[in-house]
């Protein structure tokens, strides 16, 4: 057992992910830390193993790695940031049907999806070992007495409709930091430059080769700006030109704070195209804090941020046309993109603020805290060898 003490009065984040990176996870632990309250510690533990856990007052786990490494000796809670638990392949998207996965795990089921409707990376070792990671984690959180913290609705029910306690998961939505910078509604003046804003990974799932194509159904005025990489923008800026859309496109590549807020401040509505179901969609919540509306796929736990016809438009995956009259009608009527932007930042400052994510979880804390039984001994233990 290490001899690595910890201060008993605080609680620990716990997470094999670096804080502040480019991925969604890390994002988010970076804006936790911003946030956090005095009696949370300001260390990540990455480990817990060899560690002393009746040390802790409490622990929050954001790695699945971690979870296997609980003793049951402290509180802890689980935040459940994607589908990896009960989807080998992380995504629940059919790339050969073109639509979104609705099996609960299974051997037979998951090894079907992945050979016959190309879900996920089809090679034989890896898919083997997806298959038994997903099988090991679902056991994990069957067998875990803590509390799951699901970062959407939608990724509650996927959790419950695969064998976890409906009265083990709660939903949690997130938050964002408000930008330093005040953002102003949006002018008929931006308005009138007719741009719109696409800012993601450059990847299958995010839907952009469906905006392309939607694209030449749109006013031809409307010019779109790419922020992001990944790799699938060599062929996407193919497609492009195939499609006769290079002078209305321009790729910015991946963009820092500074030149993205500037790419958002100059368009008149974000479009978040994503065609697998995104467990929160944080877009449409940075797009809210610049004041603009947002038009969105109506897939995993977008539509719980993006209420339609109020602060944007929601339009079901991969149809072309309801995206472009969704653009087409934002393009035309200015009040109603302006309307729809203020509501989306009224909203966010309601419900979506860090600050508000933060005191919900001072109240979860609290009570874990609280219903945690002080002699609780390896209540909950795993021993890896049975993983």
């Amino acid at each position: 057992m290490s001899q690595e003490t910890f201060d008993k009065d605080l609680i620990y984040q716990c997470s094999s992910f670096g804080v502040g990176g480019s991925g969604g996870v890390e994002t988010y632990l970076a804006s936790l830390f911003k946030h956090r309250p005095p009696n949370v510690s300001d260390r990540v533990i990455k480990s817990l193993k060899n560690i002393d856990q009746r040390q802790f007052k409490l622990l929050h786990i954001h790695s699945p790695d971690l979870l296997l490494q609980l003793t049951g000796e402290c509180p802890a809670i689980f935040s459940v940031h994607n589908h990896s638990f009960y989807c080998p392949s992380g995504t629940k998207y059919l790339a050969e049907q073109r639509t979104i996965c609705d099996r609960n795990f299974s051997y037979l089921g998951c090894t079907w999806g992945k050979l016959v409707d190309k879900c996920g990376s089809r090679r034989p070792l890896r898919t083997i070992r997806e298959l038994q990671t997903t099988h090991q984690f679902l056991d994990v959180l069957k067998r875990l007495k803590i509390t799951f913290i699901a970062n959407s609705e939608y990724v509650r029910q996927e959790l419950i409709q695969n064998g976890v306690s409906p009265e083990q998961v709660i939903t949690l939505h997130c938050g964002i930091s408000i930008p330093e910078t005040a953002s102003s509604p949006l002018s008929l003046e931006v308005h009138q430059n007719h741009r719109i804003l696409f800012a993601g990974r450059i990847v299958s799932d995010k839907g952009l080769e469906w905006l392309l194509k939607t694209l030449i159904h749109t006013d031809p005025k409307i010019q779109l700006d790419i922020a992001g990489e990944g790799w699938e923008r060599s062929r996407l800026e193919k497609l492009a030109s195939t499609l006769g859309l290079n002078k209305r496109i321009t790729w910015h590549g991946w963009c820092d704070s500074d030149k993205l807020d500037k790419l958002y401040q100059q368009c008149f509505a974000i479009i978040f195209p994503s065609v697998w179901p995104e467990p929160a969609g944080l877009v449409t919540l940075e797009a809210y804090s610049r004041c603009r509306p947002v038009i969105g796929s109506a897939v995993g736990g977008i539509p719980e941020h993006l209420r339609d016809g109020e602060t944007g438009i929601l339009v079901p995956s991969n149809n072309i046309q309801k995206l472009a009259d969704a653009i087409n009608e934002l393009s035309r009527d200015y009040q109603k993109s302006r309307y729809m932007g203020e509501q989306g930042h009224t909203l966010l400052m309601k419900e979506f603020t860090m600050a508000a994510h933060v005191n919900n979880l001072r109240t979860i804390y609290a009570k874990t805290i609280a219903e945690f039984p002080s002699t609780a001994k390896k209540l909950y233990s795993i021993s890896p060898a049975a993983i």
